[in-house]
């Protein structure tokens, strides 16, 4: 799908309890809104609605094969979405509210748009820790479908300044909550025919759901499953070059640890600290007057494996 052409004014709200009453107002008569969680902002739309889902896509310019994560109160509203084994229980216990999405067979008369799932057997749902996803989860009663809130494939957003820069004239209302505290998005984790799969890294490591679960846990197929398994994702206009330990001509150099750069994700080499700052850099590095953005190596360990993974796709040439 494309994004329409025509323009709407986008009104920016603080969020609080106006915010989430004019956001409840849009979601219940079919629209989107973009809200912070703890991860990136969303798009949210009512999930058992398909012309307010299609309005996601439409907004987004989200190639329909690609599933949307559906957000819940709690792990009870998801049970009633979704077929949980133990497992799956294990981990919802654990990780939840929190940076952890479950893909689940879908259970019959869910309810959720067919639009959601991309024709799966499946359903991608989490539970979300920020308390404005929160407020409206209740506020609106309905499950919510929330991908980024960002043109598809394009740097994902953490403050509502990026959406703003992405979707205003698309959507009606972004809810400013300031910056995320998580920066990437969810771990992605199938728990399907009692095989568990990681299809996303993400704040939550794949070798710590292993010693949660006492289990070995695999990884992707070929085919796309759930969100950010696209290989050109979370991109700027501008080309990347990884692994830079200087800038070259006419280079923005996003640094790391002892690599200084233009801006840093973390001098101090903290992977906490630079996921949170990931996408606001790739913001600021692609609005820069420069040809071309560096980044300095980040280790492929622990939550540096989501980092990482974010950054190979934001190198891919659309």
């Amino acid at each position: 799908m494309t994004a329409p052409n025509a323009s709407i004014p986008t009104v920016r709200l603080p969020y609080g309890t106006a915010a989430i009453a004019a956001a409840a107002e849009v979601i219940g008569r079919g629209g989107c809104v973009a809200v912070p969680t703890e991860t990136v902002y969303g798009l949210a739309a009512d999930a058992t609605d398909s012309r307010a889902v299609a309005g996601i896509y439409a907004a987004k310019g989200r190639p329909d094969f690609n599933p949307l994560i559906v957000h819940v109160p709690d792990r009870a509203a998801a049970e009633a979405l979704a077929v949980f084994d133990d497992a799956a229980r294990r981990l919802a216990d654990a990780c939840w509210p929190g940076p952890l999405t479950l893909v689940l067979p879908i259970r019959e008369g869910s309810g959720i748009a067919s639009l959601v799932t991309a024709g799966l057997a499946t359903i991608a749902l989490r539970v979300p820790a920020h308390d404005a996803m929160q407020a409206l989860l209740r506020a609106t009663g309905r499950p919510l479908a929330a991908p980024s809130a960002n043109a598809s494939g394009s740097i994902s957003p953490t403050r509502a300044e990026h959406v703003l820069r992405s979707l205003g004239g698309r959507i009606p209302l972004v809810i400013d909550d300031g910056p995320t505290a998580r920066g990437i998005e969810s771990t992605i984790i199938a728990c399907v025919g009692g095989q568990v799969r990681q299809l996303r890294p993400g704040p939550i490591a794949r070798e710590d759901i292993a010693n949660l679960l006492g289990c070995a846990v695999g990884g992707a197929g070929a085919g796309i499953e759930a969100p950010g398994q696209l290989a050109s994702h979370y991109a700027p206009s501008r080309p990347v070059r990884l692994e830079a330990m200087a800038a070259r001509d006419d280079e923005w150099l996003i640094g790391f640890g002892p690599v200084a750069g233009d801006a840093t994700l973390s001098a101090d080499g903290d992977l906490v600290e630079a996921a949170a700052r990931l996408f606001d850099a790739l913001h600021v590095a692609d609005m820069a007057e420069r040809s071309g953005i560096a980044v300095a190596p980040v280790p492929d360990t622990g939550l540096g494996v989501a980092i990482n993974d974010r950054l190979r796709r934001a190198a891919v040439p659309g």
